[in-house]
C-alpha cells in the first residue's frame, strides 16, 4: 500500500505500515473509510465510560487502542522511534503523566474555563505525540471525552464536510503553530467553530 500523507501529517516509517491489520486494504481512502469506522467505535467506548476524573494515562492508551484497535497491530502502543515532532520516547510516559496531573489540579481549582483547559489539553496531548499515528484524531476525542466527563458539550472541532476538510485541517494546523506560541486563541475558536 502507498500511504498518502496530509500536510502536517506524520509519516510511518516501514515497521510500522506493516502493522496494518485488514490486508485487503490497498488504497489510501479504503483506509480512511476503514480508520473512521474504528474511530466511531472508539468513540462509543470513550463516552460509555465517562466518568468526573479527568483521563489518566491507562485510559489515553485503551482510548487510542479502541480508535485503532480493528486498524493498527500497534494501536494503544507508545512509538518506538523519533517522528518529525513529540517528546523523546523515554518521555512520552512522564509527560503524559505530568499532564493528566496538571489537568486534574485545574479543573479542580478551576484555574481558567474548561475550554480553555480542554484546547491546552489537546494541544499538549498532541505535542506529546505519543502514538506512531493518530495523535490529532486521538488527542481531539481525548478533549472531547475531558469535556463531556466535566458536563461540558464536546468540541465541534471546525464540522468539517467532505468539500472542507483541506480547509479545516490547515486552520487547525495553522491553530496549532499559535498554540505552540502560547496563543491559544486560535485553538479555542477552531475547536468552537
Amino acid at each position: 500500500m502507498n500511504f498518502e500523507y496530509p500536510s502536517g501529517a506524520t509519516p510511518l516509517d516501514p515497521d510500522e505500515a506493516q502493522g496494518l491489520i485488514p490486508r485487503h486494504i490497498t488504497l489510501q481512502a479504503q483506509l480512511n473509510e476503514w480508520e473512521a469506522a474504528n474511530i466511531i467505535e472508539g468513540e462509543q467506548w470513550a463516552f460509555g465510560r465517562l466518568r468526573r476524573q479527568p483521563p489518566d494515562v491507562d485510559f489515553l492508551r485503551r482510548l487510542h487502542q479502541r480508535m485503532f484497535d480493528r486498524t493498527w497491530r500497534w494501536a494503544g502502543s507508545f512509538r518506538t522511534t523519533g517522528k518529525n515532532l513529540g517528546v523523546a520516547v523515554w518521555e512520552i510516559h512522564p509527560a503524559l503523566r505530568n499532564l493528566c496531573a496538571d489537568v486534574a489540579l485545574q479543573i479542580g481549582q478551576a484555574a481558567m474555563p474548561m475550554d480553555q483547559i480542554a484546547a491546552h489539553y489537546a494541544h499538549r496531548l498532541v505535542s506529546i505525540h505519543p502514538f506512531p499515528n493518530g495523535n490529532g484524531r486521538w488527542s481531539r476525542l481525548a478533549a472531547d471525552v475531558l469535556l463531556a466527563g466535566q458536563g461540558a458539550p464536546r468540541f465541534t472541532w471546525g464540522l468539517a464536510t467532505p468539500k472542507s476538510i483541506a480547509n479545516a485541517r490547515e486552520r487547525y494546523l495553522a491553530a496549532l503553530r499559535a498554540a505552540d506560541l502560547h496563543d491559544m486563541r486560535a485553538l479555542i475558536a477552531f475547536a468552537r467553530s
